[in-house]
C-alpha cells in the first residue's frame, strides 16, 4: 500500500522517465509539471509539460478490501483507488507563438519530434512498479512513506474527443498546443482507520448444536383477500391468506404497521388447508381497546413459526390495507342546504395525531380541520372537515386515512349499493 504521498511519487517518476529518455534524443529539453496556463513560465527553450489534470474513484477498487490486510470475516475501509489522467504538452523553439515562416516546417517537426519521443517512452514503459517508484523517491521518504502497492501502475493512451480537448484548453484560457493524453491506474492509497476484528466462534448456538435442520418446506404467502372483494379490510373482517405450506403446526399470523412498536398477533382459525389460511380481525365486541390499537392504514403480514427446541422463523410479509369505518353525526339526517357546510364524522379505529386524514364529498376531497381522539381507547375519533359552496344533490362520503379509504358500500342488499348513512343529501 501507499500513503497520501503517492500522487506526487506517480507524477515524479513519470516526469523523471521522461527526462532520463528524452534528453538523451534532444539535449535541453526542460520536463516541467505545471497547469496550461503557466507552462511556459520562465521557460524559453524546448519543453515537454506534464499535466495532471484530473482524477477519478477506480471502479474496480472501490470496494475492494486489501488482501493481506482485512482477513476472512473482517471489515475495513477500503482503500483509496486512483485512476489519474495526464496531458502531454511539447513545445519546440524559443518563442513558438511567433514563428518565422523559413523555419515554420523545422519548427513544426521539432514539436512533433519532441512529443513523439515522449510517447514512445510510456509506449516502452508502460508498467512502473514499486521499486522503479520508490527509487525516485528521497531516502527520507523512502523510509517513512514508502510506495509499496502490489499491484502496478498501468500507463495507458486515452482518446479525447474534440469536444473534450477544446473544453479543457479553453477551461485554462490557453492556446490550443499539440498533446496527447494518459491514463495511469491504479494507485491505491491506504485506509488510515483500523479494521475491526471480531473474536473467534467459539460455539454454534448455546449447547454447540450447530445448525437445525427441519424437514418440509416453510410457509409462503402469494396473496391476502377480503371479503366481498372489497379493496381493505374492516374490523371483524376474516382474511383468507393464499400460498403453500400453511396447513403446519405452531403457526401464528403477525401483523405490523408503521405507528406500532410491536407486531400485532392472531392465531389461524381451524380448517386451514395446504394453500388456504384464514384470521379474523378483532372488532369493538371481541376486544373494547381495538380503536386504539388497531390503527387503520398499511399493514405487513407475516406468518411465524415457532417448533419446539428450534429458533422461531418468519414466512414472507404480504401488505394489505385496513380501512376505518365511519359513523355520520353532522349534519343532522344527513340533509343540509346548499352553500357552506360542516361534515362530522365519527371513526373507527381511532385516527393518531401522526395519521393524515381528508374527506372525499363526493368526488372533492376535504382536508381535516379539526381532530379529537379521547383518551378512552373504547372510544372513536371525531373528525371535523368545512365544505364550501356544497350545490344541491346527493353525495358520498368516504374517510381517507393515511391513503386507506372507509368503504361506503352496503354488501347485505342483493346487489351493492352506497349505504345510506355514509351519504349527505344537499337541498336547495
Amino acid at each position: 500500500m501507499s500513503d497520501f504521498l503517492a500522487l506526487a511519487a506517480i507524477t515524479t517518476t513519470l516526469r523523471n522517465l521522461l527526462d532520463s529518455h528524452l534528453n538523451a534524443d534532444v539535449a535541453g529539453t526542460t520536463l516541467t509539471t505545471r497547469p496550461l496556463d503557466r507552462a511556459r513560465e520562465g521557460v524559453t527553450g524546448n519543453q515537454v509539460n506534464l499535466f495532471l489534470y484530473h482524477t477519478a474513484v477506480n471502479a474496480a477498487w472501490r470496494n475492494q478490501d486489501i488482501p493481506w490486510k482485512v482477513r476472512p470475516g473482517e471489515t475495513a475501509f477500503p482503500p483509496l483507488a486512483l485512476t489519474l489522467h495526464y496531458l502531454i504538452t511539447a513545445f519546440y523553439g524559443e518563442d513558438e507563438d511567433s514563428v518565422d515562416t523559413t523555419t515554420d516546417a523545422t519548427r513544426i517537426l521539432g514539436t512533433h519530434r519532441l512529443l513523439a519521443r515522449a510517447m514512445s517512452t510510456f509506449h516502452d514503459f508502460p508498467l512502473l512498479d514499486a521499486a522503479t517508484i520508490n527509487s525516485i523517491l528521497p531516502a527520507n521518504d523512502q523510509l517513512l512513506h514508502p510506495f509499496d502497492q502490489v499491484e502496478r501502475v498501468r500507463i495507458t493512451p486515452q482518446t479525447l474527443t474534440l469536444d473534450e480537448i477544446s473544453k479543457l484548453w479553453s477551461g485554462f484560457q490557453s492556446e490550443f498546443r499539440l498533446s496527447a493524453a494518459y491514463e495511469v491506474s491504479v494507485v491505491l492509497i491506504e485506509n488510515s482507520r483500523p479494521a475491526k476484528s471480531p473474536l473467534p466462534v467459539l460455539r454454534r448456538g448455546d449447547q454447540d448444536q450447530g445448525v437445525f435442520t427441519q424437514p418440509g418446506l416453510s410457509p409462503t404467502l402469494l396473496g391476502i383477500s377480503a371479503p366481498n372483494s372489497k379493496p381493505a379490510a374492516e374490523l371483524g373482517d376474516t382474511l383468507t391468506l393464499s400460498g403453500s405450506n400453511l396447513d403446519g403446526t405452531g403457526l401464528t399470523v403477525q401483523l405490523r404497521h408503521a405507528l406500532l412498536p410491536d407486531p400485532l398477533e392472531l392465531p389461524p382459525l381451524p380448517g386451514a388447508t395446504f394453500d388456504t389460511l384464514k384470521i379474523e380481525l378483532p372488532d369493538t365486541t371481541d376486544d373494547p381497546q381495538v380503536p386504539a390499537n388497531w390503527p387503520a392504514g398499511i399493514y405487513t403480514l407475516s406468518i411465524r413459526v415457532q417448533r419446539p427446541g428450534l429458533p422461531p422463523w418468519s414466512s414472507n410479509a404480504q401488505p394489505f390495507a385496513l380501512a376505518p369505518q365511519i359513523t355520520l353525526t353532522a349534519p343532522a339526517g344527513g340533509t343540509a342546504p346548499q352553500g357552506n357546510l360542516t361534515v362530522e364524522l365519527e371513526s373507527i379505529p381511532q385516527v393518531r395525531a401522526t395519521q393524515r386524514a381528508t374527506l372525499l364529498f363526493g368526488d372533492r376531497e376535504i382536508p381535516l380541520d379539526a381532530l379529537s381522539t379521547p383518551g378512552d381507547p373504547t372510544a372513536p375519533s371525531t373528525l371535523t372537515f368545512q365544505v364550501d359552496n356544497a350545490l344541491p344533490g346527493p353525495y358520498v362520503l368516504r374517510l381517507r386515512v393515511d391513503g386507506v379509504d372507509s368503504i361506503p358500500v352496503d354488501f347485505s342488499a342483493p346487489l351493492p349499493q352506497f349505504a345510506a348513512d355514509q351519504k349527505v343529501t344537499i337541498t336547495p
